[in-house]
């Protein structure tokens, strides 16, 4: 594991347990999947790179917007999929021909994947990478360490 997945993963799971708060952003307070990230970022990198913009449970669905790809896409360091590591933010398409709209930390590979993530009625939460989710990932990207 490299230095920074290591600190991506103790960090993710040091926000086990916030609850569920849609668009926030604070260990022990509440989050959702991007403001784990969001977090997470802060923790590693300091001041995040731009403000989230406020967005809607449903994201851009009507649109087809891929909003938080793009956002991903300016942010994180792109892998392949197959080129799983724990620290990796992982980009979920939680329903087919829907938006990528959910985010997770791998916190383990191999043969017991876990990602850590904000699920909404759970707060954060470490899951089994089990093959329903594994189906769902769209894109996988690493966290850039800048400081």
């Amino acid at each position: 594991m490299s230095g920074v997945g290591e600190r991506v993963v103790a960090e993710a799971r040091a926000w086990i347990g916030t609850p569920y708060v849609h668009q926030a952003s604070a260990q022990g307070g509440g989050c959702d999947c991007l403001g784990l990230v969001r977090g997470i970022w802060r923790a590693i990198n300091g001041a995040e790179p731009e403000a989230a913009p406020a967005y809607t449970p449903d994201w851009s669905e009507a649109s087809q917007d891929e909003r938080l790809w793009r956002a991903a896409l300016r942010h994180l360091s792109v892998k392949p999929l197959e080129d799983a590591a724990p620290g990796d933010v992982l980009l979920f398409r939680m329903r087919s021909g829907s938006v990528a709209k959910h985010l997770g930390i791998a916190a383990a590979v191999g043969a017991a994947p876990s990602f850590v993530h904000a699920y909404s009625g759970h707060g954060v939460l470490e899951s089994p990478l089990s093959a329903p989710w594994r189906r769902r990932i769209v894109a996988r990207f690493e966290l850039p360490e800048r400081g």
